[in-house]
């Protein structure tokens, strides 16, 4: 709104982003891209410009994603069949080239230009690049899926207070040069560890973690989380992204966040204002 009360309001509103501005002053803020957010363009633009004032702040975001529906539409017109075992995709040596692709090539590439479209500085990674995700298989049923067994964050602590932003495909190697395709909320949880990250944020199309009511519940300690599992009460999908937190957090993040991706800025939402956009975990 073009009108005195319009501007004071926008001043009003920095003023009170002060603190909140100070306290991440620094800080390296791991982002797992996903859902809407990735998949709707407006959603796209606006997380990029998020994330661009965000480093404007001397916040150091890095951001990791994923690339599930986009992977499905490739494979779907190259006329290849793909299955999952346990909520993992099964990944042949024919996929795993697929998933490569897609991930780093066009899902990458198609977020780094958004975000320097929006002013930003962005580079494209995968865990291959500088050695960064080393993986052995994860179980013969699944083929190139990779489990996470070191990370060399050396790379990514080369773009840390500089002016240049991450975007980390989950894409891993292993010995003989062997590629591996790695869930994508488990390579942010790896990298915010090995990064002592203070914030990792899981943009996912949920509010948050519900109750047994169905209510946001807008803080877990790793006792309480473990007790909604084990109840039934956190479920399905939900639940890998509770022990991607619970993992992170107890390995050196100061706190975790599973965010509404659907909610607009809604990481500037969880960063620079005391209302937040999900669940946080943290060690009580």
């Amino acid at each position: 709104m073009n009108t005195k009360a319009g501007f004071l309001n926008t001043a009003k509103t920095l003023a009170e982003a002060l603190p909140f501005l100070q306290r991440y002053d620094g800080a390296i803020i791991v982002i797992k891209l996903g859902g809407h957010a990735m998949t709707d363009l407006t959603a796209m633009k606006s997380f990029a410009r998020d994330i661009v004032l965000m480093k404007q702040c001397n916040v150091n975001p890095i951001i990791i994603h994923g690339g599930g529906p986009m992977i499905n539409a490739t494979l779907a017109k190259l006329d290849i069949t793909s299955s999952f075992h346990e909520g993992k995709r099964i990944t042949t040596e024919e996929i795993m080239e697929v998933v490569e692709m897609v991930l780093s090539g066009k899902v990458n590439k198609s977020i780094v230009s958004a975000l320097n479209e929006q002013g930003g500085k962005a580079v494209g990674l995968s865990g291959k690049d500088s050695s960064l995700i080393y993986c052995e298989q994860d179980t013969p049923e699944l083929g190139c899926v990779g489990k996470i067994m070191e990370i060399n964050p050396e790379v990514l602590n080369s773009f840390i207070d500089s002016d240049f932003i991450p975007v980390v495909a989950p894409i891993g190697y292993g010995n003989n040069s062997k590629t591996y395709n790695i869930n994508g909320d488990t390579v942010a949880g790896a990298l915010a560890s090995s990064l002592s990250a203070d914030r990792l944020l899981l943009l996912t199309d949920v509010e948050g973690v519900k109750s047994s009511k169905g209510s946001l519940i807008p803080q877990l300690d790793p006792m309480r989380a473990r007790k909604l599992i084990k109840d039934g009460v956190i479920s399905e999908g939900m639940i890998p992204k509770v022990n991607t937190s619970l993992d992170a957090i107890e390995n050196g993040v100061r706190a975790s966040v599973i965010i509404d991706g659907r909610v607009e800025h809604s990481c500037l939402l969880e960063l620079f204002t005391s209302h937040g956009a999900g669940t946080l975990f943290r060690n009580s």
